[in-house]
């Protein structure tokens, strides 16, 4: 994928979590991308396993090493996060996918909802996700 893919949390789980039934799928698709972010608000999502296990320091390290960027949402984030949510009807998590999207001009979402992928194809991204079909 060229251009910058935003990871919603489901990629990055499936990722790091072995034995996952998305893992494989993850790092291929992780594999295929050339520049990856993720929200603040996702980056949070995933540091909850993390930070129960201990392990927090180490999944930020990973990230770091894979050179994925931290997206914020900017100022206005809680009226547009409003709006994708009544637009969309998605969670506020998944609208902060696509508001980390819109926020760094990317070309590709990376999850393995359906309905974030839908959504993210609507507003014109790429869904990216690494699902055989």
């Amino acid at each position: 994928m060229a251009g910058l893919t935003i990871l919603d949390a489901s990629v990055l789980i499936a990722y790091f979590g072995a034995g996952d039934a998305h893992t494989e799928h993850a790092v291929g698709l992780l594999e295929r991308a050339d520049d990856l972010a993720v929200s603040t608000i996702t980056l949070a999502e995933v540091l909850v396993g993390a930070t129960r296990s201990g392990r927090a320091r180490e999944l930020l390290e990973a990230l770091a090493d894979m050179e994925v960027e931290e997206a914020r949402l900017g100022p206005n984030a809680a009226e547009a996060l409003a709006q994708l949510r009544i637009a969309t009807g998605l969670r506020l998590p998944d609208c902060c996918v696509l508001l980390a999207a819109d926020a760094t001009n990317a070309t590709a979402v990376a999850t393995f909802d359906d309905r974030l992928a839908k959504a993210a194809e609507q507003k014109g991204y790429a869904a990216a996700s690494g699902l055989p079909d």
